[in-house]
């Protein structure tokens, strides 16, 4: 070939299926959850080192996970009420709440949850007023 002279190139070929996934793909699929009470003690116990950290938004992150790898763990629903609580959460930590009194049979913490249902509920029905605001 002469210089100057433009080379003609050939198109690539079609890209063929590899079996190969895009490495970001899984990062748009749902989490799939199956009933495991083992992955939701793990859960609860890494949300408990959390909260005595202070930092109650990862704890309630991880009770959140500990009730999705078992609907039944009042005692997930109790710690995640009490995290969504503390990050003044009011609606959340009443659903908590809530769902703690339906899996519980009785006893103290049942009592408390009432009455914090209760207070909740007053503070979610009427919000804070714009002067109340920071």
């Amino acid at each position: 070939m002469a210089f100057g002279q433009l080379q003609q190139r050939e198109a690539p070929p079609e890209e063929m299926p590899s079996g190969l996934v895009d490495e970001d793909e899984d990062l748009f699929l749902e989490k799939q959850y199956a009933f495991n009470p083992i992955q939701a003690k793990k859960e609860v116990k890494v949300g408990n080192f959390y909260a005595k950290k202070g930092n109650h938004r990862a704890a309630s992150g991880r009770y959140l996970e500990a009730t999705r790898w078992n609907p039944n763990f009042s005692d997930a629903y109790w710690k995640l009420a009490q995290s969504r609580d503390e990050l003044n959460q009011a609606s959340l930590a009443l659903e908590a709440y809530r769902k703690f009194v339906r899996l519980e049979s009785g006893g103290k913490r049942v009592r408390q949850a009432v009455q914090r249902i209760g207070v909740l509920e007053a503070e979610v029905k009427t919000p804070a007023s714009p002067e109340d605001a920071p």
